[in-house]
């Protein structure tokens, strides 16, 4: 046999390499790319984005693109609609399904961008993909400002796409924070969108941020416990089965959002609690189902995006099986909220009550850090294992709420009114001037955040006093009267009590301020009378300079605390302006 030369044995060399690093690489490509499917390692910017649809729309005459609103940067906030029928407005949605997949509420997170390109430009090809009574609506990136805000440093933990937006807007809000508050030109047009199509299923497409683990896609349902019961039941017995399912039948495992009880997911997963300022907890409010879809920040961008592609698919299909129960129940959510009485709230978590689930994962490690010289986690990804781990997916409400027949809002509050309106909720105001015997709050004690969180100081906590009273209305205060679809709504925003109400938000912080005052010197006189005609104050007094010695050696703390237990007190500070009418009464009305 002829030797091989050095060249020959460097060649065959090479080869073999060449092969082997092929071979690994069709092993270890994506089952996406096998298929033929585009390799994502970038994403488009705004301007490329926009640009996209507006093809897809030309392409189609069952697409639209249209500007549904503006946003904080001054852009337009643009809405693309597939219908086979032709239903481009939502007066005439009649008997259709709706389904809204919101992409970009942190453009940093951009893979629902190109999945949803993706998710057309299937349904153009093969329009038996989405049902004649499905109605698909996709905003193309909601945080138009944080898009446009475009760069590569921002996602430290993150594998790709080469460049990002960024995950505040304009005002540097995080928009997923915003859905009650609504400080944002982006959320105000959005839930303005969203009340006119009333959609049945709601979709925001995000990346995650936390523990390693084995899975792409992980998933956020709207928490059962909190959801109207009929939803609530349909979600964990219906809905979330089918989508693990179907993404199994796809090629992916996939696992609840991996929120974890400790440090690493041995120690079990706790469900997420989308409370209202998040998109999906606003969905619930409305009695939509909402999921967030949750790719895993470290897997390759390409992997993320048609993971991605697959999930949206699996909603799509869902939606066409069960568009017509989706519906139904929509509808007897619907006529449950107009009935009910009490709306339970604040919820926390039972840690009494767990179920196994299969999870997929790394082996947790720690080792010393070469920077602070102490123990730091790792994942060992060459040790992955399969085991169950304890899920907590139950939550108990702490307060319960109950609903007037009607609330009376001074039109003062007009941003309560804006946020009403942009949400559909039905209001009529008084035609004159009117005194009303209503129920009113008065704002015993709150806890308040010593550091902004998105722009505000949170109350939480808050304790109050409810008085009967006689109130001045004037002519031009709204009406809401209860008995409506969006009453959950109106009454988590303005109940005081509950987590995320507009009182909780900082909306009503004017009451919180006394504007009178008095002159010690000068109420003196005042004060020893209004002793000698109420006996019953005087021994309170008394017995409070027993127990507080501090108050005992404070001249004007014992003045003042006569001024707050006389007629001259100030009736309105802390007094929550809303009126709650228990019963119904005829009111003064416009039409």
């Amino acid at each position: 046999m002829q030797k091989e030369t050095k060249r020959q044995k460097a060649t065959r060399h090479d080869l073999t390499i060449s092969c082997l690093c092929f071979f690994m690489f069709i092993a270890v490509l994506p089952a996406a790319h096998a298929q033929g499917r585009k390799v994502y390692t970038t994403t488009p910017t705004y301007d490329e984005l926009i640009s996209t649809f507006r093809s897809l729309d030309k392409k189609s005459n069952t697409d639209t693109l249209i500007e549904a609103g503006t946003t904080d940067i001054g852009r337009p906030l643009h809405l693309y609609i597939v219908s086979r029928d032709k239903i481009f407005m939502p007066t005439d949605r009649a008997g259709k399904t709706v389904v809204f997949i919101n992409n970009a509420i942190h453009p940093g997170e951009p893979d629902g961008i190109d999945a949803s390109i993706e998710l057309v430009q299937a349904i153009q090809k093969n329009p038996e993909l989405l049902s004649r009574d499905v109605i698909l609506c996709i905003v193309p990136v909601f945080n138009v400002d944080g898009c446009l805000n475009r760069g590569k440093f921002s996602r430290a933990n993150q594998n790709g796409p080469e460049e990002y937006g960024f995950r505040g807007n304009a005002k540097n809000l995080d928009l997923n924070r915003d859905f009650v508050k609504c400080d944002s030109k982006n959320a105000q047009s959005l839930q303005q969108v969203f009340a006119a199509w009333r959609p049945e299923l709601f979709i925001d497409t995000h990346v995650s941020n936390g523990a390693d683990y084995q899975y792409t896609m992980t998933l956020i349902a709207s928490q059962h416990n909190k959801l109207q019961m009929l939803l609530g039941n349909y979600m964990q017995q219906t809905a979330v089965p089918f989508i693990y399912s179907d993404m199994k039948k796809r090629g992916h495992a996939i696992c609840p959002y991996v929120d974890t009880r400790g440090q690493t997911p041995e120690t079990g997963l706790v469900d997420f609690l989308e409370t209202p300022r998040f998109s999906t907890g606003y969905a619930a409010q409305h009695n939509c189902l909402g999921f967030v879809t949750e790719t895993h920040m470290w897997k390759p961008y390409n992997d993320r995006v048609w993971a991605t592609y697959d999930i949206l698919l699996s909603f799509i299909a869902f939606t066409n099986k069960e568009c017509k129960k989706l519906q139904e129940l929509h509808a007897k959510a619907d006529m449950a909220t107009k009935t009910q009485q009490q709306f339970p709230v604040n919820y926390a978590l039972d840690t009494n009550v767990f179920h196994p689930i299969p999870f997929n994962g790394f082996e947790a490690k720690y080792k010393t850090s070469t920077i602070s010289g102490q123990q730091r986690l790792y994942y060992d990804r060459s040790k992955p294992w399969t085991k169950n781990i304890n899920y907590y997916d139950t939550y108990r409400a702490a307060d319960t709420l109950l609903k007037p027949y009607a609330y009376i809002i001074p039109q003062a509050w007009a941003a309560v009114i804006e946020r009403f309106t942009l949400n559909g909720v039905s209001m009529r105001r008084l035609a004159k001037d009117t005194t009303i015997s209503c129920a009113m709050y008065y704002i015993e004690k709150f806890e308040t955040t010593k550091n902004p969180y998105e722009s505000h100081y949170l109350h939480s906590d808050v304790k109050l006093r409810t008085v009967n009273a006689t109130v001045q209305f004037r002519q031009g205060d709204y009406v809401v009267i209860t008995g409506q679809s969006t009453d959950r709504y109106v009454v988590e925003a303005l109940e005081p009590k509950h987590n995320d109400s507009f009182f909780c938000w900082n909306f009503f912080d004017g009451i919180l301020n006394q504007k009178e005052w008095f002159s010690d010197y000068i109420f003196e006189e005042k004060a020893e009378e209004i002793l000698k005609n109420n006996p019953a104050l005087k021994q309170e007094l008394e017995a409070k300079r027993k127990a507080d010695k501090e108050f005992a050696s404070n001249h004007w703390s014992q003045i003042n605390f006569v001024y707050q237990h006389s007629e001259f007190k100030e009736l309105t500070h802390n007094r929550y302006p809303v009126g709650r009418l228990l019963n119904e009464i005829k009111l003064p009305l416009s039409k």
